[in-house]
C-alpha cells in the first residue's frame, strides 16, 4: 500500500479549545494532568473462567493448555459496563432503526459509534458543540468510537464494508483493490490520504488527526489510528506495517494526552492501543509487548483473523497484555465465536451484523438463524422466539413482521433489530453469569449445541 506522491490540499478539523492551559506548557506537564483524569476511568477483574469453572485437562489441551476469560467492570464517566459485554454498533451515532431508548430497554450497556463516518458527516465539531456523542444521540450511558482506520482502508480498497479475513493467500500485490474499484485510500508513514466515499473529496487522517476528531465526539472509550492489513497482505507487508502502527500509537498517547489536559472540564475518554499482527504469532506477541508497555488504558485486537484460528490469535494476545487492562475485540458476534472469544479472554467486542442481517430479515433463535421472508411465514401468528422478552416479541407476530418485510415497510427491520440485539446481548449476558455460577462450557455446550445443529 504504497504513499501517495501527489500534493494535496491542507486537512480542516476544528480547533479544541486551549485557552485553559497557560502558555508554554511543557508536553510532560499535559501528560500529567492527563494522568490525573485517568482515575475517571478504571477496569476491575471479576471471576476468573479458570478459577470458577475448572475445565479439564482434556478441555485446557484443546484450548492451548489454558482459558483466559473473566467477568469484571469497566467504569466510565457515563457510567458501569460488566464484562463480558456485547457493544452494540451505532455507526452514524444510531443503531440502524432503533431508538437509543430501545437499546437500553433492550439491555445494552454502551454503544460504539465510527469516528470515519462522523467525521464525514456531520463533522466531529457538531457533536462537540452538542455535549459530545451521548447527548448527541440521547444515550446517557457509556460510548466508544474506533479510530476510523478500518474504514479508511476497507473503503479505500474498494471493498465496502467488508474484507476478505477467511483464506489466507499472500500471492497478490500488497496493495490490491476490490475487483473494478479505484484505490481511495493512499498510505505513508504520517498518515493517510483518502477520498470520501460520499462526494469524493479528499482528506487526511494522522494519528493526530484522529485523536481530535474522537476527543470532539467526546466517546468514553475511543481507539487509536492503526493500520488494518488483511490476510492478504505479505509477510513483509505486515512487519513494515505493524512498525507504523507502533510508532502511530506513540503520536496518538502524546496528541491524547495534551488534548485531555486542554479541554478542561470535559469527562475523561480513555484510550485503547490497537494490535495488529494478521496470522502471525511472534508479530501478534510482538505488537502486544510494545503497545502493553505504554500507557493505554486498555486495548483492542483487531485486522487480520481467520475465524478457525480466532480462539488461538486472541489468547496470544491476552497472555501478553496487561491483566489489569480491559480487551476489546473488534467485530465479531456469531455465537460460536463470541464463546471462543470470551473463554479467550476478551471483555468486549463490537459487531453491526444483529441489525445488518435484520435488514434482510434473519433473525435469530436458539435453534439458529432463520430468514423471515419465507412464505411459511405468511400464517405463522407466534414471536419471533418463543419465550423472548424483547419488545418486538412480546407485542408483534412473525406473520406481522413478515408482511412488513414483503411491504418494504422499514417497521421491519425496526422490530427485527431489537429482537437481534437482544438475542446477541442476553447471551452474552448468560454467559458473564454462567462464568460466575461456575457452568460456563455447560452453558456454551448447550448454546452451540442447539444453534447450529
Amino acid at each position: 500500500m504504497p504513499a501517495n506522491p501527489a500534493p494535496a490540499p491542507s486537512v480542516s478539523v476544528s480547533a479544541v479549545p486551549a485557552d485553559s492551559v497557560a502558555p508554554g506548557a511543557s508536553a510532560a506537564a499535559a501528560g500529567s494532568a492527563a494522568a490525573a483524569d485517568q482515575s475517571q476511568f478504571a477496569f476491575t477483574v471479576g471471576t476468573r473462567l479458570a478459577d470458577s469453572c475448572a475445565p479439564s485437562a482434556a478441555q485446557a489441551a484443546a484450548n492451548g493448555g489454558k482459558f483466559l476469560g473473566r467477568t469484571g467492570t469497566i467504569t466510565t464517566p457515563h457510567g458501569e459496563i460488566r464484562t463480558p459485554a456485547f457493544i452494540a454498533v451505532g455507526t452514524k451515532a444510531t443503531v440502524k432503526s432503533v431508538l437509543p431508548e430501545s437499546m437500553a430497554d433492550l439491555g445494552a450497556q454502551a454503544l460504539l459509534a465510527n469516528a470515519y463516518h462522523l467525521y464525514l458527516q456531520p463533522g466531529a465539531d457538531i457533536l462537540d458543540e452538542a455535549g459530545g456523542l451521548g447527548a448527541f444521540m440521547n444515550w446517557s450511558g457509556p460510548t466508544f468510537t474506533d479510530s476510523g482506520g478500518f474504514q479508511v482502508m476497507s473503503l479505500g480498497s474498494g471493498f465496502k464494508k467488508v474484507i476478505d479475513m477467511k483464506s489466507v493467500d499472500t500471492s497478490g500485490p500488497d496493495d490490491a483493490v476490490a475487483p473494478g474499484k479505484e484505490r481511495l485510500a493512499h498510505i505513508d508513514d504520517d498518515g493517510v490520504w483518502f477520498k470520501s466515499h460520499l462526494n469524493g473529496d479528499r482528506h487526511r487522517f494522522s494519528p493526530e488527526i484522529s485523536m481530535q476528531v474522537q476527543h470532539q465526539i467526546g466517546a468514553d472509550i475511543m481507539f487509536a489510528f492503526d493500520e488494518l492489513t488483511t490476510l492478504q497482505n505479505s509477510r513483509g507487508y505486515q512487519e513494515e506495517s505493524l512498525e507504523r502502527t507502533r510508532l502511530w500509537a506513540l503520536r496518538c498517547l502524546e496528541e491524547h494526552f495534551r488534548l485531555t489536559s486542554e479541554r478542561v472540564g470535559k469527562p475523561y475518554q480513555a484510550l485503547f492501543g490497537v494490535i495488529q499482527g494478521a496470522q502471525y504469532e511472534d508479530l501478534r506477541r510482538k505488537a502486544c509487548r510494545d503497545l502493553g508497555a505504554m500507557d493505554f488504558d486498555g486495548y483492542g485486537i483487531g485486522g487480520a483473523l481467520e475465524k478457525e484460528n480466532l480462539g488461538t490469535i486472541v489468547r496470544w494476545c491476552n497472555e501478553e497484555l496487561p491483566e489489569d487492562k480491559p480487551r476489546h475485540l473488534l467485530g465479531i458476534s456469531e455465537p460460536d465465536d463470541i464463546f471462543t472469544a470470551i473463554e479467550n479472554g476478551a471483555d468486549t467486542f463490537d459487531c453491526v451484523s444483529p441489525t445488518r442481517v435484520a435488514r434482510n430479515s434473519a433473525f435469530y433463535t436458539p435453534a439458529g438463524r432463520f430468514n423471515l421472508s419465507g412464505a411459511k411465514y405468511k400464517r405463522d401468528f407466534g414471536p419471533l422466539q418463543d419465550g423472548c422478552d424483547c419488545y418486538a416479541c412480546a407485542n408483534y407476530s412473525r406473520a406481522y413482521i413478515h408482511h412488513l418485510f414483503k411491504a418494504k415497510e422499514m417497521l421491519s427491520a425496526t422490530l427485527i433489530s431489537i429482537h437481534n440485539e437482544r438475542f446477541v446481548v442476553k447471551m452474552v449476558d448468560d454467559a458473564r453469569l454462567a462464568i460466575e455460577a461456575g457452568s460456563f462450557f455447560e452453558f456454551k455446550a448447550e448454546t452451540l449445541a442447539q444453534y447450529y445443529r
